[in-house]
């Protein structure tokens, strides 16, 4: 439940800074806010609430407490009324939408009586119904549900229960549903990446995915902070459309909130693979961009309207540089780049473009593909790597230990490894940090990366404040400038503080990273603690990332859940088994709120490491892959 690899601090500007950043409008040159075009015709139409307005009928249910609850009350518009289902865990509520859409959004607006399990499900006829995102540990109150970047259309909703959170029936005060119909083939000039497939590399979270900059819909006045695109802060991401067929692009209108590219190109392919560049700003426009420096709360936003000329199925902006906040420009006053809208303006094209599926789960059955169960005279350099802090990467977390490549610190006997904490004050690394203790970590990258699978180890714990084991996978990407963390993923099968009751597991990567993770606390069974042996197991597939203790599941996130309601999934790429044995910092320290002598590490536990030997013990690590 903490960010390994970097320091995070830069996320901690994004809601008071990005919601403050726009001022008011810079439209690019020789625009003003009469000269815009409007936003397309209802891009924030709650679809549900207009479909009652046309269809009295528009809404369905299973039952009803009460007459006064009937299903039409939760597409109403009106906070106050609600529908209230019979009392049954199988009840259901279903919306005909009027027309077949791309749903984009569904948000859920939960009484006290609500669900504790459901899936929302759409259909073309509403006889067909396929689910597109399922809950199973629902708490009430209000549900924002993305289906970016899923196939999600049809005229048909449904919210199906599946276990209710009290005795009573399921309560909706409201559902709101967003979404459009699809810009189809065109013989006259439109545009035509409305409700359109759309891709990018790394978003921030759900709320500010690439599905926003085709919704039609920005600001009139482009200052206030509406539906957008946000990537992550790096200068090198893109955002691209399927117009679904060839056409001919006559122009691309670009609708930028503040953080603006200051250098980018348009580019235009056939075939999604191969690009051809058909824009870039001048030197000296490029210049002009740059030179436009103001701080967050004074800085505006532009449009920037491109002719192309060009027939192609495929376009996409690439960001070279972005737009400074500051100058000089320290580097946390950059962000990444922020659009409103994308609009791809011309003839041609094809409402029958589509999200691809997400990747089949493997088959076959499972096979050991890495193994090892300690039983040499040292650690196996085969099958390991030894990080050393100050020489093969950098602090993290605010932990009191340097990683060292030391006997006495990383050992094979017995046939277990073991990690020991050494008191060692004013340690020095190779690249001249100063710390009081050292410790080991060892990773399988370059040795055993790997895609899917169930990864597996039996372990026995140290307890007291401030000592961190953990046993983990980390995105063979992470060293990448141009991927990092957390968008490398990052999946913590254990990890314990020091505390003899409960270890935990979670997820960390764009938008649910650091103490924002998706994660789960456990409590060992029947007494059980960590300082006995136990065996913690994950297993990864396209689909999930399920926990186990002891072979036993007890947490699983779905990936329909982290992209609906997080976040990109980024768990469809290599990742490396990590094994190491840390003290202090910013886990143990949100639990435990020691500060002295070390930050999180309080001096009972020190003393322990200074007078004894602390260590964290592994009998075996396993890891399968279907074959």
């Amino acid at each position: 439940m903490r960010a390994r690899h970097r320091s995070l601090s830069r996320r901690l500007l994004i809601a008071p800074l990005v919601a403050a950043l726009f001022g008011t409008i810079l439209a690019g040159a020789g625009f003003s806010p009469a000269a815009l075009a409007a936003p397309e015709p209802g891009w924030d139409k709650d679809w549900a609430a207009a479909a009652l307005a046309v269809n009295p009928a528009a809404a369905t249910a299973s039952g009803q407490e009460n007459p006064d609850f009937g299903p039409a009350k939760a597409i109403d518009n009106n906070p106050g009324t609600r529908w209230s289902s019979n009392a049954a865990e199988d009840a259901w509520l279903r919306i005909d939408l009027g027309a077949t859409i791309r749903i984009s959004q569904v948000q859920l607006v939960w009484e006290a009586a609500y669900g504790r399990r459901y899936a929302l499900e759409v259909s073309g006829d509403g006889s067909d119904w396929r689910p597109f995102y399922t809950e199973n540990a629902g708490t009430g109150g209000t549900t924002n549900v993305h289906t970016y970047p899923r196939e999600v259309v049809g005229r048909h909703l449904r919210l199906r229960g599946i276990e209710r959170a009290t005795p009573y029936g399921y309560s909706l005060f409201s559902v709101t549903v967003r979404g459009g119909v699809p810009a189809p083939a065109s013989a006259t000039e439109r545009n035509l990446a409305y409700q359109h497939p759309v891709f990018g590399d790394y978003y921030q979270h759900a709320g500010n995915s690439p599905a926003f900059a085709v919704d039609g819909g920005y600001p009139e006045n482009l200052r206030d902070d509406a539906t957008r695109w946000s990537s992550d802060w790096n200068a090198n991401r893109w955002l691209g459309v399927d117009l679904g067929a060839t056409a001919r692009i006559n122009r691309v209108e670009l609708y930028w909130q503040a953080a603006y590219a200051v250098d980018y190109v348009l580019e235009v392919s056939a075939d999604n693979r191969n690009w051809r560049q058909v824009y870039r700003p001048s030197a000296s426009e490029v210049a002009a961009r740059r030179a436009d420096v103001k701080p967050p709360g004074e800085a505006v936003g532009r449009i920037d309207r491109v002719s192309i000329g060009t027939d192609a199925r495929y376009i996409r902006m690439r960001g070279i540089e972005r737009r400074s906040f500051h100058n000089p420009a320290p580097h946390l006053a950059q962000f990444g780049y922020s659009l409103y809208e994308f609009q791809v303006w011309g003839t041609g094209g094809s409402g029958a473009a589509r999200y691809p599926d997400a990747p089949p789960n493997p088959g076959g059955s499972y096979q050991t593909t890495f193994f090892d169960d300690f039983t040499g005279g040292a650690l196996d350099r085969n099958k390991w790597r030894v990080q050393r802090t100050g020489a093969t990467f950098n602090p993290v977390n605010g932990e009191a230990q340097a990683y060292v490549d030391a006997p006495e610190n990383i050992s094979v006997s017995n046939g277990l490894l073991e990690l020991t904490a050494k008191w060692k004050p004013g340690f020095t690394t190779p690249n001249g940090g100063k710390f009081d203790f050292t410790s080991g970590r060892i990773d399988t990258n370059t040795k055993h990366d790997f895609t899917y699978g169930r990864v597996s180890a039996r372990v026995r714990m140290p307890v007291g404040d401030g000592y961190w084991p953990a046993f983990w996978l980390l995105g063979s990407n992470v060293d990448d400038p141009n991927v990092g963390w957390p968008a490398s993923g990052e999946t913590d099968i254990l990890e314990n503080i020091g505390y003899r009751d409960w270890v935990s597991a979670a997820l960390h990567g764009p938008g649910y990273s650091a103490d924002g993770n998706i994660g789960r606390t456990e409590y060992f069974p029947g007494g059980g603690s960590a300082d006995q042996w136990h065996v913690y197991s994950a297993e990864w597939t396209p689909q999930y990332i399920a926990f186990f203790l002891d072979g036993r599941e007890y947490h699983r996130t779905t990936r329909d859940f982290v992209e609906s309601v997080r976040g990109q999934w980024v768990f469809d790429q290599n990742q490396y088994v990590i094994l190491n044995f840390a003290l202090g910092g910013a886990y143990p320290a949100g639990h435990n709120k020691v500060t002295q002598p070390y930050w999180g590490l309080p001096q009972s536990s020190v003393d322990r490491v200074r007078d004894g030997v602390i260590r964290t013990e592994i009998d075996w690590v396993r890891v399968e892959q279907r074959r």
